[in-house]
């Protein structure tokens, strides 16, 4: 009997390896070009750039993934891997000062699964992906 439980048990093994079931199953990375880019293009570019409202307070400039990972005149916006001290996820998240929260003044603010994502792609480490 032990043979015959072994054997099916070998079998089952075999079975899920060669299905590919039991294998973790890896979430797909957030992509900045895919799925962070486009968010701040039609959301967020208009203020941060060259010339915008945003981009002459802060001199963060949401044209480019450099100039995201570059951060404001007061210091990094984004910390790769950390969502908790980026303080880009703070001014989405609504928890900065109402003055300075974003989208800045009456727009309306990102859904919850835009934030997600750029809460995500900064949590995989903030890639130029």
């Amino acid at each position: 009997m032990r043979k015959v439980v072994l054997s099916v048990l070998a079998a089952c093994a075999a079975l899920a390896a060669a299905t590919g079931a039991g294998a973790a199953t890896k979430k797909p990375s957030v992509s900045y070009a895919e799925d962070v880019a486009p968010i701040l293009q039609s959301r967020c570019v208009s203020c941060h750039q060259t010339g915008g409202e945003g981009f002459e307070k802060s001199g963060l400039d949401l044209t480019s993934y450099e100039g995201l990972i570059k951060g404001t005149k007061f210091g990094p916006i984004i910390v790769p891997g950390d969502t908790q001290t980026s303080n880009l996820v703070v001014l989405l998240d609504g928890r900065a000062d109402k003055s300075i929260q974003m989208p800045h003044g009456t727009k309306k603010k990102l859904s919850t699964c835009d934030r997600d994502t750029i809460r995500t792609w900064i949590h995989e480490g903030a890639k130029n992906n």
